[in-house]
């Protein structure tokens, strides 16, 4: 890729932070995760072609032209919240995509139906996403492995902190956040 098209994906993709709340390379990326899908199936429920997807999540494109797809994507963080929260079940959620697959209308995608359960708190999930996306944003994974490593003798807590949420798994995240509350 060279400069001109670095610049314009950069450029796409704060243009999809400003309409969107993030780029939506995160937002389908953590959909996926979080409804165990796969881009193919991402695709056809929110109605979009697979090369379509690929071009907004990779930040060749930068709007979703379709309004009713806005409204699926809106759908579907709503539905990632509740499967995170234990509100609806994993053979619920496939069952509510094929109602969302099927569903017209157009919306704006709000930033607290990511972030918030049915009580209005935000999800252990939610909060790891948030903590390992800020890490990641400062630095690299080697990187961040590299910093645990030299805080390690001194600072042992800080250290595993730095590697489970900078360079580790979400899931494995979560158990650590779990395992340290009180």
């Amino acid at each position: 890729m060279d400069a001109a098209q670095q610049e314009a994906t950069a450029r796409a993709r704060e243009l999809q932070r400003s309409w969107y709340g993030e780029p939506l390379g995160a937002l389908f990326r953590r959909l996926i995760d979080d409804l165990g899908l796969n881009q193919a199936r991402l695709a056809a429920v929110l109605g979009l072609s697979a090369p379509m997807l690929s071009q907004l999540m990779s930040g060749q494109r930068a709007k979703i032209g379709n309004p009713a797809v806005v409204q699926r994507v809106q759908a579907l963080q709503e539905l990632a919240g509740q499967v995170a929260d234990g509100s609806v079940s994993a053979v619920e959620a496939t069952d509510r995509m094929d109602e969302i697959k099927k569903s017209q209308g157009g919306s704006v995608l709000t930033a607290t139906s990511q972030t918030t359960n049915s009580s209005g708190a935000p999800t252990v999930r939610r909060v790891v996403r948030e903590i390992q996306s800020l890490l990641r944003s400062v630095a690299a994974a080697g990187d961040i492995i590299d910093a645990a490593d030299s805080l390690a003798p001194t600072h042992p807590e800080l250290a595993e902190f730095l590697r489970v949420y900078g360079a580790g798994r979400t899931a494995d995240a979560v158990a650590h956040y779990e395992s340290h509350q009180s």
